[in-house]
């Protein structure tokens, strides 16, 4: 039933945009200046970008079903976060409402739901992205091991239109939706032991789990951070343009790094090591070609200089660069086997993965 109406709405998304591309065509025939013409043009295919994000996310969500609908009861929740940030009217009906968003749910099929399960929390990367059956393996990994999962669709993310991704707000407000979908588990559904939640998170994904450790050490038991964004400041310094221009558009933060570096400090996890308090291991790799390992040696450094305990690791070169210990290959798997030992000693799943075999398994058993 939910399968044929997520098809229903695809097959309108695309008669919609067959029709406004014929529509952006004529009324571009019918410009005489080159200049706006060029302007209007521009403006269609970027507002047109966000209607084709939200037809990929409605094919993504269909593939989920087919992909871990086998032993998983999969649903997709509608939570609220805080108010939004850079409101216009804060006066306007509405403006000071929670922002709404959407979250993933993953519950293993055939779990006695009269005991207790431990959560984990799986925030996806991307400065705007989206979670998608690119985590297949990792989902089904942790199913295997009867976590429950959520993954919730913080402000910002793609696949939802022009006005919910440009609610982003990098590492502030979108880290209150994190804590959100972790309270609305705990709050709905009585099989999640609440002293049982672990967050795992890549790249911004990694830079989240490391902000809700530090801002709510109390609700988490413990975090993985792989090849974690952990200095926005040094960020700043080596991408490009465009990059920086995400940051410091109007609705963003409106400022640079050079303008403002106290706040890209205050959403940085290297200026916040004081705030260790929660078990934690980090994975870097020298050959990461998004997130620089400098980043995140800068991290270790300062969680060091603060006296916390915590564990990590730094790969040397890795084939997969950024995504190095997400992919399949038999490294990747290896890896993943460390993290799972790490979460377990802290989360006592019911099933635990201790050897590739086990991955395997996880991605193989039948229906």
């Amino acid at each position: 039933m939910r399968t044929n109406f997520i098809k229903s709405k695809i097959i309108t998304l695309i008669i919609f945009l067959f029709i406004t591309v014929i529509a952006i065509s004529q009324e571009q025939n019918q410009t005489t200046d080159p200049k706006q013409e060029l302007q209007a043009l521009q403006t269609k295919i970027n507002d047109l970008q966000h209607e084709f994000d939200i037809l990929k996310k409605g094919m993504d969500d269909i593939l989920w079903y087919e992909k871990v609908g086998d032993y998983a009861f999969i649903d997709k929740v509608y939570i609220t976060g805080p108010p939004r940030t850079n409101v216009k009217n804060p006066t306007a009906m509405g403006a000071t409402n929670p922002l709404k968003f959407y979250a993933y749910i993953f519950i293993p099929k055939g779990i006695d739901l009269s005991k207790k399960y431990p959560l984990i929390v799986l925030p996806h990367g991307g400065v705007h992205a989206d979670f998608t059956t690119y985590h297949t393996h990792i989902i089904r990994e942790l199913l295997y091991q009867n976590y429950i999962v959520i993954a919730p669709e913080y402000r910002g993310s793609t696949g939802y239109g022009k006005s919910f991704f440009q609610n982003i707000d990098y590492g502030g407000r979108e880290n209150e939706d994190i804590k959100a979908s972790r309270d609305y588990m705990v709050q709905n559904y009585e099989f999640i032991d609440k002293d049982r939640i672990g967050i795992v998170g890549w790249s911004h994904g990694g830079m989240m789990a490391l902000m809700n450790i530090f801002n709510y050490p109390d609700d988490y038991k413990v975090c993985f951070a792989g090849v974690p964004v952990s200095d926005l400041v040094a960020r700043m310094g080596y991408y490009t343009d465009d990059y920086r221009g995400e940051f410091s558009a109007d609705y963003h933060l409106g400022k640079t790094a050079n303008e403002n570096i106290e706040e890209y400090r205050k959403r940085s996890p290297a200026w916040n090591a004081e705030k260790l308090k929660t078990p934690l291991l980090i994975h870097t790799n020298t050959n990461d070609d998004d997130v620089n390992v400098l980043e995140v040696e800068h991290l270790i450094q300062a969680l060091k200089a603060e006296g916390k305990k915590f564990e990590y690791e730094i790969f040397k070169d890795v084939e997969g660069g950024h995504s190095f210990d997400r992919i399949d290959t038999k490294i990747a798997k290896e890896i993943r086997v460390k993290i799972y030992a790490f979460l377990a000693k802290y989360l006592e799943p019911p099933v635990q993965i201790k050897t590739v075999d086990d991955i395997n398994k996880a991605a193989y058993r039948p229906k």
